[in-house]
């Protein structure tokens, strides 16, 4: 992968002519007093270096003779690696990672202004990190206010995400080796807690199951905090509880996607505990299936992203006109809303190095993103029948027979140059195959 990074590395610089990009790593997370979580570093950071230790900075400086690619790093301290584990080390952040040149963390301070006076721009993301932040614009002040002594400097500061957000939109081969990887991890995990899911076990004994696989086969863990929402649990968007009891005659919602080699899978399945649909949880779930599959139609190239949120949104909508749970014309009720009580998230994000992977929507109102090749994105419809959901005036109260009744169906789906590729179609959907 080394010759993956050092391309990104120089598609980036070329983007950047002759500016100075400044990256800071992920802190440090604090479980509780002083147990830290296990570290996870910065997605930008790890895109461009693959390096995976906090306490790091990366500069990349195209202009520099000698230096375009400059890493700070932790220094080798055999008594601390004894307590916290190895470190690269400065010779390691040169021999390993390839950086041109390598300095203690100690001394950024010290030696960042090398890498900026003859820059014209800095290219930085401000933070949550305060400190850096002001390290970053103590450096800027202080080569603006010099400018007109050397005629050099950088003249104003860019967000580095409008750069590398669209970079990272569209995968390589390597980036889509690892997704898929991540995929069939968590399509097993799902398959495996379909089979052991039944009436008396609990919410947590599934979701340890499903972990459980996600390390076995390698995986770093969850890519987010499991959902396993069982009954009512499942109108709740992002449950993370897990403590229930499962009933019969209940359906049970998994969202639950693995980490693997820093890229996400995302995948959401339900279906009945005790084996069988009640009549009004298939008519809802058929309709959120139509829903998903005529949404997934719409992933190629040249559709608009937008175009996969409306499909879903018209086939839900109607759904819930035909049942008789929403009342009057689909188009009007599409245009005021009026489905949003029963579906209130989006039918699709990015994902990548981040579940909610970085990349634009659209631009400005008028101009939706352009689905291209290599870019990877989820279709996750869904109908949550929430008790005591405030409703429009114009609206009856929902039958109590609809009432706790949440489903969601999701797959992550790569733009093909001819169509699309789901890549967790290893996840069945369809009534008769998740009935037993």
């Amino acid at each position: 992968m080394q010759a993956e990074y050092q391309q990104r590395r120089q598609e980036f610089m070329a983007k950047i002519g002759n500016g100075t990009a400044i990256f800071r790593s992920a802190p440090m997370a604090v479980m509780h007093n002083d147990v830290e979580y296990t570290y996870r570093q910065d997605s930008d950071f790890f895109y461009l270096t693959g390096f995976n230790e906090p306490q790091a900075v990366a500069v990349l400086a195209p202009h520099h003779p000698e230096h375009r690619f400059i890493l700070f790093v932790q220094p080798k301290d055999r008594e601390k690696e004894v307590w916290t584990g190895y470190v690269c080390g400065v010779d390691g952040a040169k021999e390993i990672y390839g950086a041109d040149a390598a300095y203690p963390i100690g001394e950024l301070e010290e030696k960042l202004p090398q890498y900026l006076e003859k820059a014209d721009r800095i290219y930085y993301h401000f933070g949550r990190d305060r400190t850096f932040n002001d390290i970053i614009l103590k450096n800027y002040q202080s080569l603006l206010r010099t400018y007109p002594k050397r005629g050099t400097g950088p003249v104003g500061i860019s967000d580095t995400g409008t750069i590398l957000s669209t970079m990272r939109l569209v995968k390589s081969e390597a980036e889509l080796e690892l997704m898929r990887q991540a995929a069939a991890i968590a399509a097993e995990a799902h398959n495996r807690a379909r089979e052991l899911t039944s009436p008396g076990r609990y919410e947590y004994e599934i979701q340890a199951e499903i972990e459980h696989i996600f390390r076995l086969r390698g995986g770093m863990g969850p890519a987010y905090p499991s959902i396993v929402a069982s009954g009512v649990n499942a109108c709740v968007l992002h449950y993370i509880e897990n403590q229930r009891q499962m009933q019969d005659q209940e359906l049970l919602l998994i969202d639950a996607g693995c980490a693997y080699g820093y890229y996400n899978s995302d995948i959401t399945r339900t279906f009945p505990v005790g084996g069988k649909f009640t009549p009004e949880q298939k008519i809802l779930y058929e309709i959120v299936l139509e829903a998903q599959k005529q949404a997934i139609a719409q992933v190629k190239p040249g559709n608009t992203f937008n175009a996969v949120h409306n499909t879903a949104v018209r086939v839900i909508t109607q759904g819930l006109v035909e049942v008789g749970i929403l009342k009057g014309e689909v188009d009007k009720l599409i245009e005021e809303e009026k489905y949003k009580p029963y579906y209130m998230h989006r039918t699709s994000h990015w994902l990548g190095l981040d579940v909610h992977d970085v990349g634009v929507y659209q631009y400005g109102e008028d101009k939706p993103q352009i689905l291209q090749p290599g870019q990877v994105l989820t279709v996750e419809p869904g109908i949550y029948i929430v008790p005591d959901t405030k409703l429009p005036e114009d609206q009856a109260e929902t039958h109590p027979r609809w009432v706790g009744i949440g489903i969601r169906i999701e797959d992550d789906v790569l733009v093909t140059p001819t169509g699309h590729e789901v890549l967790t179609a290893g996840v069945p959907k369809e009534v008769t195959a998740v009935e037993r």
